[in-house]
């Protein structure tokens, strides 16, 4: 059976970070390859969330679940855009 796959973005503080996720996600779970989706963003079976937050959190980000439309998401993103 194939396990359902979510899309999620990958935040942190600074692209050191971002990369040091990657780094750390790849060392304690080198049988669990992330899908890329775009930059940031990938595919994931939804049992590894868990995993993938708490890893994230030991490079300083979060894991956030990415609607399956990513136009939705660029389009709040135009929207909303935080300042400074």
């Amino acid at each position: 059976m194939e396990q359902r796959k979510i899309r999620v973005e990958i935040r942190a503080r600074s692209r050191f970070w971002q990369n040091a996720v990657m780094v750390e996600w790849n060392h304690q779970f080198p049988d669990r390859a992330l899908v890329s989706d775009s930059p940031g963003f990938y595919l994931l079976p939804e049992e590894w969330l868990a995993d993938l937050t708490r890893v994230a959190a030991q490079c300083f980000g979060t894991v956030l679940r990415a609607p399956a439309d990513p136009g939705r998401r660029r389009l709040f993103r135009l929207l909303f855009e935080r300042d400074g």
